[in-house]
């Protein structure tokens, strides 16, 4: 078995995207998930090309350094738990990442502040922000239910945090009649 490592996976369609490009190249594999393929035999030098050509095509790139493909985890990670769970008051950030990297987080967080150009927590805080944004845009949540689930202590910190990352109130965002958001492999 092979490890592929493969960077701007970040939902159920990458990994049906990622799992065409293997079968069309018929390239066997045991399974695709966010961020990783594992595949059963080793490729060829050209099979490689060939398979980074058609990736990148769709938007995704080949990690091959190890600490890349550390960041990527956590960047995962983070997108995950946005995602799928309620973030509790008790939420620990580097306890999560520490627990799943098994290293750490001194060291993860001195490597991804290095590689990325901000700290994990900044990161996660725009990551927070874009779901924000994304909830505005259904209206399904109110502000106070939104704070609740991203783990905002209150409506007034979400907002100041929204403001000072966007530039604006998130009650001026919803009034915009074209809403800017970004995927969350763009944060």
């Amino acid at each position: 078995m092979t490890e592929i490592f493969v960077k701007n996976m970040v939902c159920p369609r990458c990994v049906m995207a990622v799992e065409e490009i293997l079968a069309k190249m018929d390239i066997g594999f045991e399974r695709v998930e966010l961020g990783k393929a594992v595949i059963y035999e080793p490729l060829s030098p050209d099979k490689m090309l060939e398979l980074e050509g058609r990736l990148r095509s769709m938007g995704f790139e080949i990690l091959k350094d190890k600490d890349v493909q550390k960041i990527e985890r956590i960047k995962i990670l983070l997108q995950e738990k946005l995602q799928h769970d309620k973030i509790n008051d008790d939420f620990n950030l580097s306890d999560m990442i520490k627990s799943d990297l098994a290293e750490d987080y001194s060291r993860l967080s001195n490597m991804f502040s290095s590689l990325e150009g901000m700290t994990i927590e900044k990161y996660f805080i725009n990551l927070k922000i874009e779901k924000v944004k994304e909830l505005l845009f259904y209206q399904e949540l109110t502000l106070s239910e939104m704070a609740w689930e991203l783990g905002y202590s209150s409506v007034q910190h979400l907002s100041t945090q929204f403001k000072k990352v966007t530039g604006m109130t998130p009650s001026e965002y919803k009034k915009l009649k074209h809403k800017p958001r970004k995927g969350l492999d763009e944060v």
